[in-house]
């Protein structure tokens, strides 16, 4: 204890005191220079981060037991159990076109709502409408009255480097426009399940809960990100420094798609594809530490009438280098019906490049989260064999709604609710986004099965 009372008094005598100097009087400059602050450039982009408040409804699944006709009768007279309940959700908003009143988020922000005020900067509230959004990457463009809007100018996302100072501005826990400040900490973020395509900017700027669908901008004040997600230990709703957001240039691409279309119609390559590992790659003879290899070429695809095929390692697609599958399903993901890529392979050691031109998935390819809620998770083939076209479940996440279902990646879809379909527009339609359950009958294999999805 001693020693601990001589420290602070050795360091009580070296902490600088100005005589008669209240903390209010601090010197706003020294030898000359003003004290650098964030304070000029914030006040120019936090008119234009709005806060969002939504209300809406949900379904309330009820005990299975209940939706079975035969105990259902011995419920009949204690009164209707609710099937739905009230939704409330709060998050943040960036204003893109002030002149047609335009405003990016979160898809998860908006989703199912029904009423959507938005608080900007000054108090006033105005309501909003949602033009459209793109549940696998997490994006969704509103529209309002474009009077006393302000938009945030564009930055350029392909710029940025780790270690830039950054700014993420938004409205965490519902208290309303906070800045926080921080720097890059990665880039290209991909893998970590949280949307279905992923190419975030880490970042230590504070992200908490409601920050969602606010915005991350440069010193500039220019906006670089949307904000979306957070990594917090054990489900811990706060911030532990890990943010995510998504990179500015994929939301443009993303927000132009949606205006114009009122969703992302995203294009196919036809191909299944894996990390190249170091075991693979020396399988091949290859000297290479990162690449995708093609482990299979759909038939009737934009990837067989380019010439791919099986063993092809993927280097680079129109000059951008090709590090990983999910950073190729991203590239390809962002691409529109129509477009042409120049994808160069190494094939028996000899590099080759071919052009595809990526043809239409919506009748071919669909996440089962646009069908129905119930199937999220699951990705649904359109698939075709000696003449005859047929449903194919191509890929199951773990833990989703569909794999809880007890659904399966390989599973053959022959029937829905005692209804024989054969093609995606025949699923939609007794499917759709019904509230019913969902009874399938599918081929699993040598075996076929019923899976009851509530």
């Amino acid at each position: 204890m001693k020693g601990i009372k001589q420290l602070i008094l050795v360091l009580s005598l070296v902490v600088p005191v100005i005589p008669g100097t209240a903390m209010s009087n601090l010197p706003l400059a020294v030898n000359g220079n003003e004290l650098p602050s964030l304070a000029p450039m914030v006040e120019k982009t936090r008119p234009a981060v709005v806060n969002i408040a939504t209300r809406g409804k949900m379904d309330v699944q009820n005990h299975p037991l209940l939706n079975d006709p035969f105990f259902k009768r011995f419920f009949q007279g204690f009164g209707d159990m609710p099937q739905t309940r009230e939704t409330k959700s709060l998050g943040s908003g960036v204003v893109i076109d002030a002149d047609k009143g335009y405003i990016v988020t979160n898809h998860h922000v908006v989703e199912g709502a029904e009423e959507i005020a938005i608080t900007m900067h000054d108090g006033r509230q105005i309501e909003a409408k949602v033009i459209g959004s793109d549940p696998e990457a997490d994006v969704a463009v509103l529209q309002a009255d474009t009077n006393g809007l302000q938009a945030l100018p564009m930055g350029n996302s392909e710029e940025l480097r780790v270690g830039d100072f950054v700014v993420a501005i938004g409205n965490p826990f519902g208290l309303g426009s906070t800045v926080t400040s921080g720097i890059v900490s990665a880039l290209g973020r991909t893998g970590l399940g949280i949307e279905g395509y992923e190419n975030f900017i880490q970042t230590d700027a504070s992200i908490n809960p409601g920050n969602s669908g606010g915005a991350l901008v440069n010193l500039k004040g220019e906006l670089i990100g949307i904000n979306t997600a957070i990594l917090a230990a054990g489900g811990a709703a706060g911030n532990v420094g890990i943010g995510f957001a998504i990179p500015i240039n994929m939301v443009q691409t993303l927000v132009a798609q949606i205006i114009e279309y009122g969703e992302v119609r995203r294009g196919m390559l036809g191909v299944v594809m894996q990390n190249l590992t170091p075991e693979l790659a020396n399988a091949f003879g290859l000297d290479l530490h990162q690449g995708v290899v093609i482990s299979q070429v759909i038939e009737d695809t934009a990837a067989e009438e380019a010439g791919l095929k099986v063993g092809d390692v993927v280097l680079s697609i129109n000059g951008t280098k090709i590090k990983s599958a999910s950073g190729m399903r991203n590239l390809v993901g962002l691409m529109r019906v129509g477009d042409k890529m120049d994808i160069t392979v190494i094939r028996d050691g000899h590099k080759k490049t071919m052009t595809a031109t990526i043809r239409d998935t919506k009748e071919q390819v669909m996440a089962g989260s646009k069908i129905n809620a119930r199937l999220a998770g699951a990705t649904i083939e359109e698939s075709e064999k000696n003449g005859k076209t047929f449903l194919l479940v191509t890929e199951v996440e773990k833990g989703s709604p569909a794999w809880n279902a007890h659904l399966r990646e390989g599973d053959i879809i022959l029937s829905v609710n005692r209804q024989p379909v054969n093609t995606m527009s025949e699923f939609q339609q007794v499917v759709g986004n019904k509230d019913q359950q969902i009874l399938l009958n599918i081929q699993r294999g040598r075996s076929a099965l019923f899976v009851l999805i509530q």
